[in-house]
């Protein structure tokens, strides 16, 4: 197999550009050769998830952020296939509710942060507040621009606590998104998943590339690191982000705990005697 290199998506230096990274980049893998090696991905991530859960010390939280038919939903659930779902939750971020809105734009966020010995999976989060707030101009300017150090200040919060920060920016063209949406509308199983305000939101891609290059340049920090993942060929796009997770969880390297009594003294008899 060819070799993977996921530190090429990597956003550091703070002069990150959305053109250095072709969305239809596949590196030299071929899709055989991909989904074999995402399977290998897999079976570590199940077995390091699990260490994880039983060790209860530390927690990953997974960011994933895309334009409109970028694959998150479908990443994400490739993604969790397979792995125990007591230790793995996902949360998906809406439009605020009145109540979310009479807080502060992080409230929300905090209370769907990974507990330790979790996984937790954010299907869009609070760069929300800095990417369509922004681009609609849904909350002043200045406030805007305030979010970013807000943002940076949580995240190394939760990063002091133990908490490992992983962000994926799913990437596409313009061209690649309205193919998605023929193919959405071509086959009435899809229908649920067309919505012609994302029409309407395609007009405004050049201001929401501008917005997502601040944000990734503003709040990429070697604590809570932004990937921008070339995402047009969905077994690529696999192959990356599960290493990604699977490079986080072996960085973490979570350990069994020790048993509080002698495994050696339960003989087959004593069990059986239940003394």
């Amino acid at each position: 197999m060819p070799s993977l290199d996921v530190n090429r998506y990597r956003v550091s230096g703070g002069k990150f550009s959305l053109s250095s990274v072709d969305p239809g980049d596949v590196q030299d893998w071929k899709k055989g050769p991909a989904k074999e090696c995402f399977s290998e991905n897999k079976e570590a991530i199940i077995e390091l998830q699990e260490r994880l859960y039983a060790e209860g010390k530390q927690s990953l939280l997974f960011v994933f952020q895309a334009m409109d038919a970028g694959g998150k939903d479908s990443t994400i659930r490739e993604l969790c296939s397979g792995i125990n779902p007591q230790g793995c939750r996902v949360s998906s971020f809406k439009a605020p509710s009145k109540e979310e809105l009479a807080h502060d734009f992080l409230w929300r966020i905090h209370a769907q942060t990974p507990a330790k010995g979790m996984i937790r999976i954010f299907n869009r989060s609070h760069y929300e507040d800095v990417l369509i707030v922004k681009v609609h101009g849904w909350a002043p300017s200045q406030l805007i621009e305030k979010r970013y150090g807000h943002i940076n200040d949580f995240e190394r919060l939760l990063t002091d606590h133990g908490t490992q920060i992983v962000k994926v920016m799913l990437h596409i063209s313009p061209e690649y998104q309205l193919e998605q949406f023929r193919d959405r509308l071509a086959e009435s199983r899809k229908w649920w998943k067309f919505n012609p305000d994302d029409l309407t939101e395609r007009k405004r891609w050049d201001e929401y590339m501008e917005a997502f290059e601040t944000a990734l340049n503003r709040c990429s920090t070697n604590e809570a690191p932004w990937y921008v993942v070339p995402s047009e060929r969905k077994w690529f796009r696999l192959l990356v982000v599960s290493q990604l997770m699977r490079d986080a969880l072996e960085r973490m390297n979570p350990k069994y705990p020790a048993p509080s009594f002698d495994p050696k003294e339960w003989t087959p008899e004593r069990l059986e005697s239940g003394h």
